[in-house]
C-alpha cells in the first residue's frame, strides 16, 4: 500500500419516541443512521483498493435525568442496540476483491451523556454525546461516536383550565396518567475509534516467530504506520508445563522477539513498543487439556485506539489455512476423509490463477532419529501436493512441499490426542506481489 486517502466522518440522523416515568426518569427507544465511510487506497502493484461502510438500527435506552433548575437538565443514557453493517469493496489493477458486498447484524451497547434547554413546556433544546459500540461486516469491533443537537417536542400532557364550581357528577371514572411521547429528528457528526488486538500461538517451548504467525503481526504493524502516535504493549504468556520460572523468562523471550520482529520487519520504532512476560500467571484456558495448553502458549498485543480502521486490512501477501489434513501413526498416506477439505483447497486455487501454496508436513517423535521425522513429513506434504495434482487438476508448478520433521510440535506428545494432533499438514497460501 502506498497512500490511502480515507473519509471517517458524516452526517446521520436518528427518529425516537420516549416514555417519562417521573422527572427523574425516562425510557427512549428508535431508529438511528450513522452515516457511512470510505477509504480508497493505492497499492503497489499497481492497483486500488477502495471500501465503504453504512450502520444503522434500532435502540432501547434508559435514561436518567438530573434537573438542575426549572429550564435546565442534564441526563445520561445507556441502552442496547441492533446494528446492521452494510461494506461495500471494489479493487482495480492487481487487487481482487473476493467478497465485494458483506454485511453482518448484531446486537451491542450504546451510552452517552447530554443536557436540554426547555424553552416551553413542550419545545426543548437538547445537546448530547453517544457512543455506539458496533461490528462492521468483516470482524472489526469499535465506537462511532456522535454528536447530537436537535429538538425535542413533547405531545399531550396539558392540564384543563379550571372549571366553574358546579356539582360533582354522580361518578367519575379514573383516567390513568400516560407521559406523552417524544420525537425527535437530530443532524449528527459521526467519527469511529477503534482499538486493535494481536493474538497468537506459539509452538511447545518455542519463542520465535512462526511463518503461519507473520501475517498477523504485519497487520500490526500496518496499523501503527499508519498511526505513528499509537503506541503497544506486547505481552508474552506460556502454560504450565515446567519450571515456573522458565516459564516467565520463555514468555519475556517471546514477547521480545514479536517487538524485535516489528522493528526489523514492520519499522516501528523501538520507542513505541515495550514487552512484558507474564509467564504461566494469566491463563485463558484449562491447563489440564490439550487445546488448553496451546491456548495459552500464546502473544497478545495491547495497542492504542485510533480514530479509525479503514485500510489497515489489505490483500493478504500470505494465507495460512491450517487443515484439519492429519495422519494415521508413522504413514503417509492421505485419508479418503480428508478429500473434501483438500477439494476446497483445490477450488481456491483454481478460482485464483496467480494464488501458488507451499504444503508443509509435521510429525510427533514417534520416529527413531530425527533424519526419519524428517523424510516422514517430507513424504506426507509431497502426497498433499500429488493428491491435489492427480484428484483435482491443480498445476504442480504451483505448488511445493516442505518437511519440518518433529521440530514443531503442536501438542505434547503425551497423550494419543496430541500426537495426533502433530502429525499433520498445514497449507501457505502465496499471494502474487
Amino acid at each position: 500500500m502506498t497512500s490511502i486517502d480515507e473519509d471517517h466522518q458524516d452526517i446521520g440522523y436518528k427518529l425516537f419516541g420516549g416514555r417519562k416515568f417521573n422527572k427523574y426518569f425516562a425510557v427512549e427507544g428508535g431508529y438511528f443512521n450513522l452515516g457511512k465511510f470510505g477509504f480508497t487506497a493505492t497499492t503497489s502493484p499497481t492497483g486500488t483498493f477502495a471500501g465503504e461502510a453504512k450502520f444503522q438500527g434500532l435502540n432501547l435506552d434508559a435514561v436518567g435525568i438530573l434537573p438542575i433548575t426549572q429550564k435546565i437538565s442534564a441526563f445520561g443514557r445507556a441502552g442496547l442496540i441492533y446494528a446492521e453493517a452494510k461494506d461495500t469493496f471494489s479493487g482495480t489493477g492487481a487487487v481482487i476483491v473476493t467478497n465485494p458486498n458483506p454485511k453482518k447484524s448484531e446486537g451491542s451497547y450504546k451510552y452517552g451523556v447530554g443536557a436540554q434547554y426547555d424553552f416551553t413546556p413542550k419545545l426543548g433544546l437538547r445537546g448530547e454525546w453517544e457512543r455506539y459500540r458496533v461490528n462492521d461486516a468483516v470482524g472489526n469491533k469499535g465506537d462511532i461516536d456522535m454528536l447530537l443537537i436537535g429538538l425535542v417536542y413533547t405531545f399531550g400532557g396539558d392540564k384543563p383550565a379550571p372549571a366553574a364550581a358546579t356539582p360533582p357528577p354522580a361518578y367519575v371514572a379514573p383516567v390513568a396518567a400516560v407521559a406523552a411521547p417524544v420525537l425527535v429528528i437530530v443532524p449528527v457528526v459521526v467519527t469511529q475509534q477503534y482499538c486493535s488486538i494481536l493474538d497468537i500461538q506459539f509452538e511447545i517451548n518455542k519463542n520465535t516467530v512462526q511463518r503461519e504467525a507473520e501475517e498477523k503481526i504485519d497487520k500490526v504493524g500496518i496499523f501503527m504506520r499508519k498511526y505513528p502516535n499509537t503506541t503497544a504493549v506486547i505481552e508474552g504468556h506460556t502454560d504450565e508445563v515446567g519450571n515456573a520460572a522458565d516459564n516467565m523468562k520463555l514468555s519475556e523471550r517471546r514477547a521480545e522477539n514479536v517487538v524485535t520482529y516489528l522493528v526489523d520487519r514492520g519499522g516501528i520504532a523501538r520507542s513505541r513498543l515495550r514487552s512484558v512476560g507474564y509467564g504461566e500467571t494469566r491463563p485463558i484456558a484449562d491447563n489440564a487439556t490439550e487445546v488448553g495448553k496451546r491456548l495459552n502458549r500464546r502473544i497478545n498485543a495491547v495497542i492504542a485506539c485510533a480514530t479509525d480502521i479503514e485500510g489497515i486490512v489489505p490483500i493478504p501477501d500470505r494465507i495460512t489455512m491450517a487443515l484439519e489434513v492429519e495422519f494415521d501413526a508413522r504413514s503417509a498416506v492421505v485419508r479418503p476423509q480428508d478429500r473434501e477439505e483438500l477439494r476446497k483447497v483445490a477450488n481456491f486455487l483454481k478460482a485464483n490463477p496467480k494464488v501458488t501454496a507451499t504444503v508443509e508436513g509435521h510429525t510427533g517423535n514417534l520416529q527413531a532419529t530425527a533424519k526419519e521425522a524428517m523424510e516422514i513429513s517430507q513424504r506426507r506434504a509431497q502426497n498433499v501436493v500429488n493428491y491435489l495434482v492427480t484428484e483435482f487438476g491443480v498445476p504442480r508448478s504451483r505448488l511445493a512441499a516442505e518437511g519440518f520433521g518433529q521440530t514443531r510440535r503442536f501438542a505434547y506428545n503425551t497423550s494419543l490426542e496430541g500426537q495426533q494432533e502433530n502429525r499433520r499438514v498445514n497449507i501457505i497460501l502465496d499471494f502474487p506481489g
